[in-house]
């Protein structure tokens, strides 16, 4: 498991990625056509041919059985999105190894989980996808779709960061007075207590919370009874598709 070090480090320019090991979009679709709503979050190869975006939205109505007209409304919403993630690539971001605090908040079918923990984002083989079933293994949550869900949720957070590293940097080199480039960071208000959190940990301490340390960051989990899931205005289901994690949410 790797450790870091708090202790001062040059920060290095690379070109714009994501902070992980497979440089993958996260997308989120929220689409509702005459009294219809579809809502899907997956991730998406931003190096796949935009036909494979036209397949996977037919594919996805056929499946579903959703009308046709909700075909052009998702393609709109993943072209617009994955558009503007291919808007930064080539341009420079500061990483260095820096320790962030990252949130979970979500409710997937009848499981509601909360957490917080240290994520490295100087660490680009870090795997969304793995913490989160090493989390649902640890938290003994057995339902297929809460791990999905919880890379998803750590991607978005993730692209933030890295795309208002981006924004900073264009804004530096154009201003008179960006003598410095700024560091791979956000300026959120969680981003900047991330140095506060650190006091828990020492100078050392594992990306990945130990056990020992729930009791500082401890992972909140409830299920809710079975009537009231089954009451919710939508339903929930993983898709799959090579490359990705889907987790789907359609209502009618």
């Amino acid at each position: 498991m790797k450790t870091v070090s708090l202790g001062a480090s040059r920060p290095t320019a690379v070109k714009f990625r994501m902070p992980t090991r497979d440089n993958l979009v996260p997308i989120r679709v929220d689409v509702e056509v005459d009294g219809q709503r579809y809502r899907d979050a997956f991730t998406w190869n931003p190096r796949d041919p935009d036909s494979e975006v036209i397949s996977f939205a037919k594919r996805t109505a056929k499946d579903l059985k959703l009308p046709a007209n909700f075909v052009p409304q998702m393609l709109h919403s993943i072209q617009g999105q994955l558009a503007e993630f291919r808007s930064y690539e080539g341009e420079e971001m500061q990483i260095r190894e820096k320790i962030v605090p990252l949130k979970i908040d979500l409710r997937i079918n009848s499981t509601i989980i909360r957490d917080q923990f240290l994520w490295d984002i100087g660490n680009l083989d870090s795997d969304p996808e793995e913490f989160a079933r090493t989390l649902c293994d640890d938290l003994n949550i057995t339902d297929p779709e809460v791990g999905p869900a919880i890379a998803v949720s750590i991607r978005e957070q993730l692209y933030e960061i890295a795309s208002q590293s981006v924004s900073a940097m264009r804004e530096a080199k154009v201003s008179k007075k960006g003598r410095r480039a700024p560091e791979f960071a956000s300026n959120s208000k969680a981003m900047n207590n991330s140095l506060d959190l650190f006091k828990y940990f020492g100078s050392k301490g594992s990306v990945v919370r130990k056990r020992k340390e729930w009791y500082l960051y401890e992972p909140v989990v409830d299920v809710v009874p079975s009537e009231e899931a089954g009451g919710a205005d939508a339903t929930e289901e993983i898709n799959s598709r090579s490359g990705s994690k889907t987790i789907t949410d359609y209502s009618y």
